[in-house]
């Protein structure tokens, strides 16, 4: 049975694409693909239909990530169709646990929780940021942390 992952950000243009791509990455060179499906979505609807902010799909360009995904905002459906929902921040998990119905099947997760230092779990909003270093950083976090998730799934640890 496939197992599905959407990755949560505030607008679905920095770090929840990074993350997307990413974990498409990892999975493949793991030759899990057959086993995985993943998509992203924004808490907000504001760039609903956009591509990712340039930076984030220069970074992935720079790691030989090719996205064509365009933005779009989480509905109560997708609790309903993913198995794990990942956020960026506290803020996002608020959010989504707020979002969530009653009976939702999606596990709620901290994408930073894998993997990384208690004191980098948080991968901070780089929009705001002049340069790319930002969504470098979310870029190197999301490695670390796609990888260990999908080291902990494939062992039945999550």
């Amino acid at each position: 049975m496939v197992k599905k992952i959407l990755m949560i950000c505030l607008g679905n243009i920095c770090r929840s694409p990074i993350a997307e791509g990413v974990m498409i990455e990892t999975i493949e060179q793991a030759g899990a693909s057959a086993e995985w499906k993943v998509d992203s979505a924004a808490i907000g609807g504001w760039h609903v239909g956009n591509s990712p902010d340039h930076r984030a799909m220069k970074i992935m360009k720079n790691h030989n990530i090719d996205y064509k995904n365009k933005a779009r905002q989480i509905k109560k459906d997708d609790f309903l169709q993913f198995d794990y929902i990942f956020g960026m921040d506290d803020e996002n998990m608020d959010d989504l646990n707020r979002l969530a119905p009653a009976n939702s099947k999606a596990k709620l997760l901290l994408l930073g929780d894998f993997g990384l230092e208690k004191s980098e779990r948080i991968i901070e909003d780089p929009y705001y940021q002049r340069g790319d270093a930002g969504f470098e950083k979310a870029y190197q976090q999301c490695v670390v942390a796609c990888a260990a998730f999908l080291k902990d799934a494939t062992a039945g640890k999550v």
